[in-house]
């Protein structure tokens, strides 16, 4: 008995190289692009690994839990670590990563998360790029969150390792990742004894032996079904238009917080900022005495198919995360999840207006 996805033919080098160049287009570089076989976690210890070592001086951006991810890939390697941490209700600046690089001209490695889906703000990286670009530091950027939900222009914006991953903005699968790699970050790899090579964290074995070889040969066999739905995604994405998904997801966060403000009860948004919040998602401080999980907990009662989280951690008593991207950038969707958090936070003694929010988002959703 055959089976549509079980029984897939194998995927040629030439087929992964079109998804490749199909990725390329979307994020509008002329940089090479290597498809990874695995959730972006892979390319983003890749890049890390490749690029630090003993001597190596990186300053670590850590707007979210990412940030901090990162910093403990670069300890590993022996690299000294200049961490800049900012509230995560707010965004980085530019004026304060140019500060940091002044106090520490040594730095020659810059890593910052574009979007954080975590904490629900996201930051300046056109700015940001050009005081990097100046300082002459190696540019390394999580774009995972940010990909197909706001703009992402690594070459215009001077992103030397710039890591995207499918699956929320995207709408498509978890289990595959990519990213762009400018020339100069190839010869810092290439300079790296301490490289990951030979290895499934090698980003040079794809240079080596795809990119080098003229993408005829694959590393190994690649995951067919991720392939395929990666591919899949693009072509939803080509046919919506960049533009129209980007305008889809900042409408669904403009909603969201105009209409959780409408709602009151005491939520309220988590990044105080408009400018500051990511489209992908939109993060909401809970009034004290309500704990967020249990408030996340209760409005998934009704709905359990809601894209509705807690934070992650210690924000798990006052965050609650509405992660309205890819598929679920929809009014339907804010509508079902402000309704759901209304009647829990009702439950639980709160004053709401689910009227009010419900005129808010229908307002927003222009």
């Amino acid at each position: 008995m055959t089976h549509p996805f079980l029984d897939l033919a194998p995927l040629g080098a030439a087929h992964f190289a079109a998804i490749e160049d199909r990725v390329a287009r979307l994020l509008d570089t002329e940089q090479d692009v290597v498809i990874m076989q695995g959730e972006a976690l892979l390319p983003l210890e890749g890049c890390i690994r490749g690029a630090a070592r003993p001597g190596t001086t990186a300053l670590n951006v850590i707007t979210g839990p990412y940030g901090q991810t990162f910093g403990n890939w670069l300890r590993d390697c022996g690299a000294t670590v200049v961490d800049l941490a900012v509230p995560f209700h707010t965004a980085v600046t530019a004026a304060q990563v140019e500060e940091a690089l002044a106090g520490n001209p040594e730095i020659d490695f810059v890593s910052l998360v574009h979007a954080e889906a975590a904490t629900g703000n996201t930051n300046p990286v056109a700015e940001i790029g050009a005081v990097v670009r100046a300082h002459g530091a190696l540019f390394m950027l999580d774009a995972v969150a940010s990909v197909a939900a706001e703009p992402l222009l690594p070459d215009a914006w001077g992103v030397d390792l710039c890591v995207i991953g499918a699956q929320k903005a995207m709408g498509g699968p978890a289990g595959v990742s990519a990213v762009s790699v400018s020339e100069r970050a190839w010869q810092r790899l290439a300079a790296n004894p301490q490289a990951p090579r030979r290895s499934y964290l090698s980003l040079l074995d794809w240079k080596e032996r795809w990119i080098d070889g003229g993408r005829k040969a694959l590393l190994h066999a690649p995951a067919q079904l991720e392939m395929l739905a990666l591919e899949a995604c693009v072509e939803r994405i080509e046919a919506e238009g960049l533009d129209a998904l980007m305008g889809r997801h900042a409408t669904a966060a403009a909603a969201t917080r105009a209409g959780a403000v409408a709602l009151g009860g005491g939520l309220e948004p988590y990044v105080y900022e408009a400018s500051d919040a990511a489209p992908v998602a939109t993060t909401l401080r809970t009034p004290v005495g309500v704990d967020a999980a249990d408030l996340v907990a209760r409005a998934l009662a009704a709905d359990p198919v809601l894209p509705l989280v807690a934070g992650g951690g210690a924000l798990a008593k006052e965050m609650v995360r509405v992660n309205h991207y890819g598929p679920d950038a929809t009014r339907g969707v804010v509508h079902g999840c402000l309704a759901a958090l209304g009647a829990a936070l009702g439950e639980m003694g709160r004053q709401v207006d689910l009227e009010a929010a419900r005129r808010a988002v229908t307002a927003a959703w222009v």
